[in-house]
C-alpha cells in the first residue's frame, strides 16, 4: 500500500479524536463554561449536525478543486477549528467552533476515499478505504483515551491544543505524500452530480448505512451502563473493557476491507447479519463478565466490519460521477445512523423493556438494512437488465 494512504490515516486519526474525545470531558467542559451536563452533551449533537450540513455544502463548493488541494484545505479548517475550541471564551463560541470543526468531516472521509481507491489496483480499493478508516479506530484505542486524560489532569482546552498540533502534522503529511494531480474532483456539471443522489439504488446504498449504525450505536451509547448496572462491573473496570472494543474495530476494519476486495456485496450482507448476530447475543451474554468481554469486542469487530464495505458498494452505486459527493453523503450517513441509534437505545430505556434489553432491539435494525440492501440489489439488477431489454 502507498505511503500516501498513511497521510489519509493520520487525517482520520485527528478527526477520530476531536469527535470522541468530548465524551469524557463533559463533567469538566459543564464546570468550566457553567453550563449543566445535559447542555455539555449536546456538544456531540452539534458535532454530528455539522457532519451532516457539511457534507453536501464543502463537497458542493470544492467539487472543481484538485483532490489534494481539497484535504489540505479540510485540514485547515479542522486545524483551525480545534484551536477555536481551545480558546473559546464561552459556550456558544466552543458550540460554534465544534460545528465549524465537524465540516471538514464528512467531506474529508467521502473525498479521501474517491483519493485512496485511485491510489491501489482495483482489487485493493475497499482495503484501500479500511486502512484509511484504521485512523478512526486507532483514535478510539489510543487517542480518545490520552485526551481524556490530558483533559482531566490538564484542563479540558489542553486536550483540543493536542488536536490542533495533530492537525498540523496531519497537513504537513499529506501535503508531503499524497500525489498531486490537478484534475478536477469531477468533471460533470452539478446538476449531473446532484441527479446522482437521485438514484434509487443510491438512495437504498446510504438507507442501509443508516440502519447499519442504528444498531451500532443504539446499543454502543449505553455500553457503559449496561456493564456497571447489568453485568456488575465497577466504573473502573469500562475503559480497560473499552479497549477491548477498540481492538475489535481495528480487526474488524481491516478484515472487513479485505473480504469485500474479494466478494462486495455477499461481504455486505455477511457483516450485517454477523452484526445482528452479535448484538442479540449481546443481550444474553451481558449476565456473564467473561462473555460480555468477549461479545463487546466482537460487536467492535463486525461493527466496523460494515464500514469499508458500505463505503465502497456506495462508491459502485454513483458509477464514477458525483463519486465525491456520494461518498461524503454516505459519511453523513453513518452519522445519521449514530444520532438516531442514541435516541432509539434511550427510547428503550424510557418506554420499551430497559437498558437490558437494548442490545436485542438493536439487532432488529440490521436486519432491516438488510432487507434495504436487497432491495438495492434488486433494482441494480433491473435497471442493469433496462438497456439490453430496450435494445
Amino acid at each position: 500500500m502507498p505511503l500516501a494512504l498513511y497521510a489519509l490515516t493520520a487525517g482520520a486519526f485527528g478527526i477520530g479524536v476531536t469527535e470522541f474525545v468530548i465524551m469524557g470531558l463533559l463533567l469538566e467542559v459543564s464546570a468550566d463554561l457553567k453550563v449543566t451536563l445535559s447542555s455539555a452533551g449536546l456538544l456531540i449533537s452539534g458535532y454530528a449536525l455539522g457532519v451532516v450540513v457539511g457534507a453536501p455544502v464543502l463537497t458542493i463548493l470544492t467539487a472543481r478543486w484538485p483532490r489534494k488541494a481539497v484535504l489540505l484545505g479540510l485540514m485547515a479548517v479542522f486545524t483551525i477549528g480545534n484551536a477555536a475550541c481551545a480558546l473559546a471564551p464561552d459556550y456558544a463560541t466552543l458550540m460554534a467552533a465544534r460545528v465549524l470543526t465537524a465540516f471538514a468531516h464528512a467531506t474529508f472521509f467521502g473525498v479521501g476515499s474517491v483519493v485512496a481507491t485511485g491510489l491501489v489496483p482495483a482489487n485493493k480499493k475497499a482495503s484501500a478505504i479500511a486502512i484509511m478508516f484504521t485512523g478512526l479506530t486507532v483514535a478510539n484505542i489510543l487517542g480518545v483515551p490520552f485526551g481524556t486524560w490530558l483533559g482531566q489532569h490538564y484542563g479540558w482546552r489542553s486536550t483540543f491544543w493536542a488536536v490542533t498540533v495533530v492537525g498540523v502534522l496531519a497537513f504537513a503529511v499529506i501535503a508531503l505524500l499524497v500525489p498531486k494531480s490537478n484534475a478536477p474532483m469531477e468533471k460533470t456539471s452539478l446538476k449531473h452530480d446532484l441527479a446522482v443522489l437521485t438514484r434509487a439504488p443510491l438512495l437504498l446504498g446510504l438507507a442501509t448505512t443508516v440502519l447499519s449504525w442504528v444498531g451500532v450505536f443504539a446499543a454502543f451509547t449505553y455500553i457503559a451502563p449496561m456493564l456497571t448496572e447489568i453485568t456488575g462491573f465497577s466504573e473502573a473496570a469500562v475503559s480497560p473493557i473499552l479497549l477491548v472494543f477498540g481492538a475489535g474495530l481495528v480487526v474488524g476494519n481491516l478484515a472487513g476491507g479485505r473480504l469485500a476486495d474479494w466478494k462486495l456485496v455477499p461481504t455486505v450482507f455477511a457483516t450485517l447479519l454477523a452484526l445482528s448476530v452479535v448484538l442479540a447475543g449481546l443481550t444474553f451474554a451481558l449476565h456473564n463478565a467473561i462473555a460480555a468481554v468477549a461479545l463487546v469486542g466482537l460487536l467492535g469487530a463486525v461493527a466496523f466490519a460494515t464500514v469499508a464495505p458500505l463505503q465502497m458498494w456506495v462508491l459502485e452505486k454513483a458509477q464514477g460521477a458525483g463519486q465525491s459527493l456520494a461518498s461524503s453523503f454516505n459519511i453523513a450517513a453513518f452519522n445519521l445512523g449514530n444520532a438516531i441509534g442514541a435516541w432509539l437505545g434511550g427510547m428503550v430505556i424510557d418506554f420499551g423493556p430497559g437498558l437490558g434489553f437494548i442490545p436485542l432491539v438493536a439487532a432488529l435494525v440490521p436486519l432491516a438494512a438488510m432487507l434495504t440492501a436487497l432491495w438495492a440489489v434488486k433494482l441494480g439488477r433491473v435497471s442493469a437488465l433496462a438497456p439490453a431489454a430496450a435494445e
